[in-house]
């Protein structure tokens, strides 16, 4: 017992450097991009992974100036779920809130969330750039629709959770890295 939380902290280490830094330059530019188009960065996830939309959406907005925004609001949810079905909910909130120059984050611990799937193909026809996270099977479904694929090589929640955490959140210090240096 005396070994988890090393073996644990080594293992989330492990996940996190797993990830060349070219991905997360790749999806940092294309955010810096979406804001020098006047899009905005939209946010999707389910439970743990909203609540990392959550975050993520204040620190590109509050911290490094980018406008992102997330659906997590309940009555909004519960509504779209209602009128159609909540396997749907994340693409009609796409249809109703996205523009031309936005660019769509889609995060699902195991790839095969049906509301992530069905919002990414909508933003796929909208012609946004699309950004996935995922973990579980590197051929899930969310993953193969993404124009850019984050992946952690796991099948534990909470591994993949934090992994996607750091990583998201060092693209949020990455920008504002780079707007320091200008």
């Amino acid at each position: 017992m005396n070994n988890f939380f090393k073996e644990y902290f080594d293992l989330i280490n492990e996940k996190v450097k797993s990830l060349e830094s070219k991905d997360l330059v790749l999806c940092a530019n294309t955010i810096i991009e979406t804001s020098n188009t006047a899009g905005k960065v939209i946010i999707f996830g389910n439970g743990g992974s909203a609540a990392i939309a959550s975050h993520a959406s204040i620190d590109f907005t509050k911290a490094a100036g980018i406008r992102a925004i997330n659906f997590n609001e309940s009555s909004l949810i519960t509504c779209f779920s209602n009128d159609y079905g909540y396997e749907r909910w994340v693409e009609k909130a796409l249809a109703f809130y996205a523009d031309k120059n936005d660019l769509a984050i889609f995060i699902s611990s195991s790839g095969e969330s049906k509301n992530m799937i069905n919002g990414s193909k909508e933003a796929r026809k909208m012609g946004l750039p699309v950004i996935t996270l995922s973990g579980f099977s590197k051929e899930n479904s969310l993953r193969r629709s993404g124009d850019i694929n984050l992946w952690v090589n796991s099948d534990s929640y909470n591994v993949i959770e934090t992994v996607h955490q750091i990583w998201v959140l060092s693209i949020v210090d990455y920008i504002i890295s780079k707007k320091n240096c200008i």
